[in-house]
């Protein structure tokens, strides 16, 4: 049923564009969890590339919901955080999974390979 007294407002259409690209809320949920470096996050969602890690980083960046962080050790440490804005997110991010887990049926796990 819709509600007359909402209009689509360009704001929201902008948040809905953002958070709906392949991989992004999912990334904002593992940074939920406190600062990670590159290879932790690659390694926690095993479907997504490099390249497209890079990329989402760099648009979640440019937005200021995640704050990239050089420490200039040997090697160079980079670390990836939510920025407030970011972190303004957690709610969302909460429903999101409440609703999955009270209307999406799991997942059969996936047939090992021999």
């Amino acid at each position: 049923m819709s509600r007359p007294d909402m209009e689509l407002c360009p704001r929201f259409e902008k948040a809905v564009d953002l958070l709906s690209k392949r991989w992004t809320t999912l990334i904002v949920f593992k940074l939920l969890a406190g600062p990670q470096r590159f290879a932790r996050i690659e390694d926690s969602l095993p479907n997504l590339s490099g390249k497209m890690l890079a990329e989402r980083l760099k648009e979640l960046e440019a937005e200021g919901v995640v704050l990239r962080a050089v420490y200039p050790e040997m090697p160079v440490r980079i670390e990836y955080s939510l920025t407030d804005k970011g972190r303004a997110l957690e709610p969302i991010v909460s429903e999101i999974a409440r609703w999955s887990q009270d209307w999406l049926p799991a997942s059969p796990p996936e047939a090992a390979e021999t």
